[in-house]
């Protein structure tokens, strides 16, 4: 295949230079790779080779800007991979990964390039350099030591072997798993069957039936699916077929991850031990806002044990609902959101089927792109006439100020061919070194597409929308020179607080006024259902935060542990779960055999904790709109574009905070708000 065959290789001649999805196949890929990985060493080679004295601008920023043209590859290969993977792009994945894997080694370890900024780096005290250089030179610098380049000889030669075989291991983790959430349908054939679905979920389940060929209603893993059966159906038999089902993704005889993650952890152990630390999760934690395990367990503490408490009262509250209505009152796993429902209806007189025909998914994208507009001065015009790497996906032009300054794609459907989950990414990362580019965003969730009519989203799901578009406004607004400083390059307990923080304006009430507005006859939202959504908000989160909880500790206790190799996954999840006494009828919000935030990358492995960390930022974040009586106040408005959503990873994160917020966070107003704590 030649260049001028193989569209990665050449000049996309499409708006705003996105992918030319409707051209590329599987099978560019791997030889796309391979020549731009030569072009990228190429361009490190003359960087290292440059006669010069090292300096700023020929070191750091021509290191930053180059590797572009295998970047943009880079990227439109991870993103089809999640979104719209094929047997044949899985197999391409499986080649690739450790082949990607050994190319970002022989980068990070080159001894010429890192000679170079090393010399660079030891100078810095005396160089006139700006915030921003200064903090893409420490970046670089750590980012190097931290991928071996300080190693030599047969410890450089293994570093760069552990890499590889971990990228090769993760994939196959992550496919595994897809491969249990694509395969698994109960499907839904009598009336009988369908007992106590209301319409929503009979439609979603119809459409989800047609999706795949099938007549009648099929319920699969996705979460938008499987919830709100276990949360509706009365019929047990099958809501325990369900559960069972989505607990062991990852346990299906010929494909289980146990063996992959088992060598995963032996591989990061060994690794944070080259590099001179005592395990992994002391590795992990170094280059985050934690920095060491001691500050995670300190929270933690502050959490678990009022979460357990909470967690039996609401258990005994299920216990008597059971009874009530004639259940049986041994309460398992799969009876949890079933009567936890039934409580809440009766507690609060609440049902998602009443407030879901509010919240319509078109109408709630509006809100969200509402509270953009009224924060930061951005507009969204959609185009159709851009060719996508799927139908359902949606394309919006960003403007700020008059000017077009990004692009959004919303890829909101749960399909077979997608992973789990919500997620955001990018098919380009803002940057000025060099030619200016803009940002390309892409948010991704998993609702249940509506067979007959709008999608309608729960509540949960609203809050799931914003999350992930706060990432998307992370992408979108970053201001920054250099692309390793860019919108989301942060560090992980730092990058989940603009994405937490927007899930505040979901219950605004002027953008539920507004947007909130009934499917079929344009009522608003009633006061009084909004009032009962606020009251129910502390509503079972002893469960919620149990289920939570318990994953982070024992991702934590997993990552440091000093004999990886000799650990079985199911058997330390057990023997965790006992010592912590995680309560079996709510258990983890991810089991270790399908916790893709730990073992599909490297992101979240001794960082699961990072939801809560930022948690407690984003509740001191909001409380500084409360306390100014304006959710929209244009002066803090301001300061949380500049000092948050567009600063990237060019300010020193707990300065920049600081700086918004006028005082360190602390945890009690995140207690306050899980209902841990009084108010």
């Amino acid at each position: 295949m030649t260049t001028h065959s193989n569209p990665l290789l050449q000049d996309w001649a499409t708006p705003h230079q996105l992918p030319p999805f409707d051209l590329v196949r599987a099978e560019h890929f791997a030889p796309a790779f391979e020549s731009l990985f030569a072009e990228h060493l190429a361009e490190i080679d003359a960087i290292a080779a440059n006669s010069a004295a090292p300096d700023f601008a020929n070191t750091a920023a021509a290191f930053d800007a180059a590797g572009a043209r295998l970047t943009r590859v880079q990227l439109l290969f991870e993103n089809l991979t999640l979104s719209e993977s094929t047997a044949q792009l899985q197999a391409v994945e499986l080649d690739m990964a450790p082949k990607l894997a050994a190319h970002t080694s022989r980068v990070g370890m080159h001894e010429g390039f890192f000679a170079r900024l090393d010399t660079l780096y030891q100078q810095r005290q005396q160089l006139e350099l700006t915030e921003e250089e200064r903090r893409l030179l420490d970046r670089l610098h750590t980012d190097f030591v931290r991928t071996g380049a300080k190693l030599a000889g047969a410890d450089r030669t293994r570093f760069a072997e552990i890499a590889s075989r971990i990228a090769e291991l993760s994939a196959q983790f992550s496919q595994n798993v897809l491969a249990d959430e694509a395969e698994f349908r109960l499907v839904l054939v009598s009336e009988k069957d369908l007992a106590g679905l209301p319409d929503f979920l009979r439609d979603a389940a119809q459409g989800a039936a047609r999706e795949r060929g099938l007549d009648g209603y099929v319920i699969t893993l996705s979460r938008s699916l499987v919830v709100p059966f276990l949360s509706y159906s009365t019929r047990r038999d099958l809501r325990e077929t369900a559960w069972k089902a989505w607990v062991s993704r990852g346990e299906t005889p010929g494909r289980e991850t146990g063996p992959q993650a088992q060598e995963i952890l032996a591989l990061r152990y060994e690794k944070a031990i080259l590099l001179g630390y005592k395990n992994f999760a002391d590795f992990a934690l170094a280059d985050r806002m934690a920095g060491t395990p001691e500050a995670v367990y300190n929270l933690l503490q502050q959490v678990w044990e009022p979460a357990k408490r909470r967690c039996e009262a609401e258990k005994t509250d299920l216990i008597a609902i059971a009874r009530k209505l004639g259940e049986p009152d041994h309460i398992q796993a799969w009876d949890w959101f079933y009567l936890s429902e039934k409580v809440r209806a009766d507690k609060y007189d609440l049902d998602d089927a009443e407030i879901k025909p509010y919240f319509s998914l078109d109408a709630m994208l509006g809100a969200a792109f509402d509270c953009a507009g009224r924060l930061f001065g951005l507009s969204f015009a959609e185009r159709h006439d851009v060719s996508l790497y799927h139908p359902d996906v949606r394309l919006f032009e960003v403007s700020r100020d008059g000017e077009v300054m990004g692009v959004f794609l919303s890829d909101n459907f749960a399909r077979a061919s997608k992973r789990g989950g919500a997620w955001m990414h990018i098919y380009r990362g803002q940057s000025r070194n060099g030619a200016t580019k803009l940002p390309i965003v892409v948010n991704n969730n998993n609702f249940a597409k509506a067979s007959n009519g709008p999608t309608l989203l729960s509540f949960d799901d609203v809050r799931t929308l914003f999350h992930e578009f706060g990432h998307g406004l992370h992408g979108l607004l970053s201001n920054v020179t250099y692309n390793r400083l860019a919108g989301t390059n942060v560090p992980q307990d730092y990058v989940e607080l603009p994405s937490q923080l927007l899930e505040n304006w979901a219950l605004v009430p002027e953008v539920l006024e507004k947007h909130a507005r009934h499917h079929q006859t344009g009522a608003v939202i009633p006061a009084e259902l909004v009032k009962r959504i606020r009251a129910a908000a502390t509503f079972n989160q002893g469960f919620e935060t149990v289920r939570y909880t318990s994953c982070t500790l024992i991702d934590m206790a997993l990552h440091q542990e000093t004999d990886p190799a000799g650990v079985d996954i199911a058997t330390f999840e057990a023997t965790e779960r006992a010592r912590l006494g995680v309560p079996p009828e709510a258990g983890m919000n991810h089991r270790l055999a399908h916790f893709r935030h730990l073992f599909s990358d490297e992101w979240y492995a001794a960082g699961y904790y990072v939801y809560m960390w930022a948690e407690v930022l984003e509740a001191e974040a909001f409380d500084a709109f409360e306390e100014a009586g304006n959710p929209f106040d244009p002066a803090l408005a301001d300061k949380l574009y500049r000092y948050v959503y567009s600063a990237g990873n060019s300010r020193e994160q707990k300065l920049a905070f600081r700086t918004f917020r006028g005082k360190e966070p602390v945890a009690a107003p995140m207690l306050r708000k899980r209902g841990l704590i009084e108010a």
